[in-house]
């Protein structure tokens, strides 16, 4: 009985649509599964959630650094007015909270990065300076800056932090 009253709703349902125009091959009889099937609606929901629930929590935010005076750090843009330089020993010692974050954690951590690299494998290097870039306007600058190098992997999450003189 039940079977017979779905399938004459499916057909009321295909007479309405050409009635209405519209095409009857998006009325096909599987599109109608999941009234037939209760359970198939309830499974839709879970994998739903299963997807959502992830993606709301991967959001990432700002790493919390006491240590490291971050005002100053998105100020001092290339290292130019060396503002970075007092700052290098109290980042060594936290350089190793960044393993793992994503690439949207150092942005809003420290701001946009000073030069990025692309490499082979998709993967990205982040770079801020320390001491100032060839690119400040000052006569004292070394031809070789210190500088703060973050190696993100291909799904950009930092895999290294390296501070050195040497580029990546």
């Amino acid at each position: 009985m039940k079977k017979f009253y779905f399938h004459g709703l499916y057909e009321k349902i295909i007479e309405l649509s050409f009635t209405l125009g519209m095409p009857a091959i998006l009325l096909q009889q599987n599109a109608f599964q999941s009234i037939r099937n209760p359970m198939s609606k309830l499974k839709g929901f879970i994998y739903f959630i299963c997807v959502l629930i992830p993606c709301l929590f991967s959001c990432s935010g700002k790493v919390d650094l006491q240590s490291i005076d971050l005002d100053a750090w998105k100020k001092d843009r290339n290292g130019c007015l060396g503002l970075r330089e007092n700052q290098v020993e109290a980042f060594r010692e936290v350089k190793n909270e960044f393993l793992g974050k994503d690439n949207q954690a150092l942005i809003k951590t420290f701001g946009r990065p000073d030069r990025v690299e692309l490499a082979d494998r998709s993967q990205n290097f982040f770079i801020y300076y320390i001491d100032p870039s060839p690119s400040c306007e000052e006569a004292n600058i070394k031809e070789e800056p210190l500088k703060v190098i973050f190696r993100l992997n291909a799904v950009s999450r930092v895999s290294e932090v390296t501070v050195s003189t040497l580029d990546p």
